[in-house]
Order: C-alpha cells, then structure tokens, then sequence
C-alpha cells in the first residue's frame, strides 16, 4: 500500500474518516478560497476552482458553504488571506514527503511541521530536495461496485485518462492534470458516483517500512493531518500491512 494517495484509505481503516471531517470542509473551505481569490470566482474559468469545487462536493460540503468559500475568495465577504507554502523532508525509513499547506501564519505552521518530522524520526529539507521524487498527476477514486471494470475502462481512456488499476475494492484512475476535468466529467456523466477526485504527487518508486518504522510512519501522518494548517501530504511509503495501533 502506497502512501501517495492511500492515506484516506488507511484512516478510514483505522476509524479514524469520521474524526476527520470537520478538518476536511475546513481545508476545502481553504482551497476554495484561495482558488477563488487567485483565479477568480467563475468556476468554468478557473480549473482550480472547478477542482475544488468538485471536491466539496463529493464531500457532500452543503453548497451554501461552498459560495461563502468563493464570495470571500473575491472580496464579495470578508476573510482570512491565506498563504500557500509547500514543504519538504523526510520521514521514518527516509521516506521522501511532500507538505502543501495554506496558513495565515508561516512562523507557526513551520514550528509545527518541524516539530512533527523531528519528533518521529523525521527531518526538514531543503526546497527541492524530494520534489523531483514525485509526479504531478490526476487521481480519481471510484468503489467497485460503482461499474465494472471493462466499461469503466472505456469510458476514462476515451477521455484521456492513462491508466486504471482496481486495488482494495476501489478503481483508481490516473490521468495528467490537463486531462483531469475531462476524465471526471466523463465518468459523472456516465452516472458513476466518484469516492474521491484531486490533483495529487505520485512517486516514481516508493520505499518499503515495516515494524517499528511503520508505526512511526503513520504516526507523523496523522500528525501533520491533525495540524490545522496542512492542506494534503504525499509520501513514497509503501506498507504491506496497516499496524494495528499507531
């Protein structure tokens, strides 16, 4: 099990989904706003606006929440500005990590995220020093019994998509960035409902940890997914099985 797109997996194995959620519309609410204010309010002009849209809402996100995210995105009501800051380090087992966040508060948030990694077995790197590790790419989750696996195929290589795997009862597509919206537009329209849609970094090779080091492993990651001011992680960890406690 990978850590690029696999920790969501993990916590809801762990129990952990539930907990979760008001940090979840929390960091959409976040990225909708940023998006907002960046490219401008009009979704069908600004692709990542779109995304994130597309994102709370699969997070069943009530829609009156995701119009006050874009208004205080383009000033219409009033808000935090948010400053987009990415980091980069290393964990347990020298595990290459990625750490994209938005803060109103850099001093704090890198106090925090420095804290974390040191704290299990972890360092903070320089910018660049694991980024060239990773590939930006579309994902888009679908559970199993959504479609089978031949017409869904069809129908996301017809958009672009570059691959489909199925693993722990899901199907996972991967596409290029620019082919994103198309390849999600083309399975809702074909009326398959998307678990979890997002641009995210895949790692070119992934490193084994087991024992200990899997355990302190998920520990800084429900750590930095507990920090406020994180936004997504991605990780090259791979993990054959989930510990029992972390």
């Amino acid at each position: 099990m990978s850590g690029h797109s696999k920790w969501s997996t993990i916590k809801r194995k762990k129990g952990k989904a539930d907990a979760a959620r008001g940090r979840m519309f929390t960091r959409l609410i976040r990225e909708i706003t940023t998006a907002a204010r960046e490219g401008g309010g009009d979704d069908t002009s600004n692709p990542r606006l779109r995304t994130a849209i597309d994102a709370a809402k699969a997070a069943n996100m009530p829609a009156v929440n995701i119009e006050k995210a874009i208004k205080r995105g383009t000033g219409e009501l009033p808000g935090v500005i948010y400053e987009e800051k990415t980091y980069e380090g290393y964990g347990p087992g020298g595990v290459a990590i990625i750490i994209e966040t938005l803060t109103d508060n850099t001093n704090r948030t890198t106090a925090d995220v420095r804290h974390l990694l040191s704290k299990y077995s972890g360092n903070l790197g320089e910018s660049g020093c694991v980024a060239w590790m990773f590939e930006k790419k579309g994902v888009i989750t679908i559970d199993a019994g959504e479609s089978s696996e031949e017409s869904l195929m069809e129908i996301v290589l017809e958009a672009g998509a570059d691959d489909l795997t199925a693993e722990d009862d899901e199907f996972e597509i991967i596409c290029r960035p620019e082919d994103f919206n198309a390849v999600l537009s083309a399975v809702k329209n074909a009326g398959i409902a998307v678990s979890d849609a997002e641009i995210t970094m895949i790692p070119k090779n992934t490193i084994d940890v087991e024992g200990k080091q899997a355990e302190q492993v998920l520990k800084l990651m429900e750590g930095l997914d507990d920090c406020d001011d994180v936004q997504k992680i991605h990780s090259n960890f791979n993990l054959k099985d989930i510990p029992e406690e972390a």
